[in-house]
């Protein structure tokens, strides 16, 4: 779904350290983990709940192997709640690698159970309108976010 997005790149040369996620939003309401394509959806469903719900903190994971616990942990730390977004199989998914990691390390700082959106178990469809159906959408997220509070 991002074959054909573009956006700028750097004309010096630059590295994507591997191993560290990066922070694209800060909050302190709820935490949002995610990567590729979910970034962007994210990002919406971030700025749809800032209106009520509060400033919801954004992490793009950039790696999933390493993947950055550490970030993840620190920001689950500060606002208390955790929302996994990946568009890959809901079941066997990185959320419930991400999800027992934070469980290991921050269970005693988690104000509400994790919640997770994810993508349906079922292969991804090759049309475009099946697809988008089977992959997290804004609203989704949006729905997530709002379970934890």
């Amino acid at each position: 779904m991002l074959y054909f997005k573009t956006t700028p790149v750097p004309s010096a040369e630059y590295t994507v350290p591997l191993g560290a996620a990066r922070t694209v939003r800060s909050g302190e309401a709820a935490t949002v983990v995610c990567y590729g394509l979910m970034v962007e959806r994210c990002l919406e469903a971030a700025e749809i709940l800032a209106r009520d719900f509060g400033e919801v903190e954004v992490i793009d994971l950039r790696t999933i192997a390493p993947l950055d616990v550490d970030t993840i942990v620190e920001s689950v730390k500060k606002t208390n709640r955790l929302v996994i977004v990946h568009q890959a199989y809901r079941t066997a998914g990185m959320a419930g690698e991400i999800a027992m990691a934070v469980m290991e390390r921050a269970f005693y700082h988690l104000d509400a159970p994790i919640q997770r959106a994810a993508g349906a178990d079922a292969p991804i469809p090759f049309n475009r309108s099946l697809e988008a159906l089977a992959v997290p959408r804004t609203e989704d997220i949006v729905r997530a976010v709002r379970a934890t509070a």
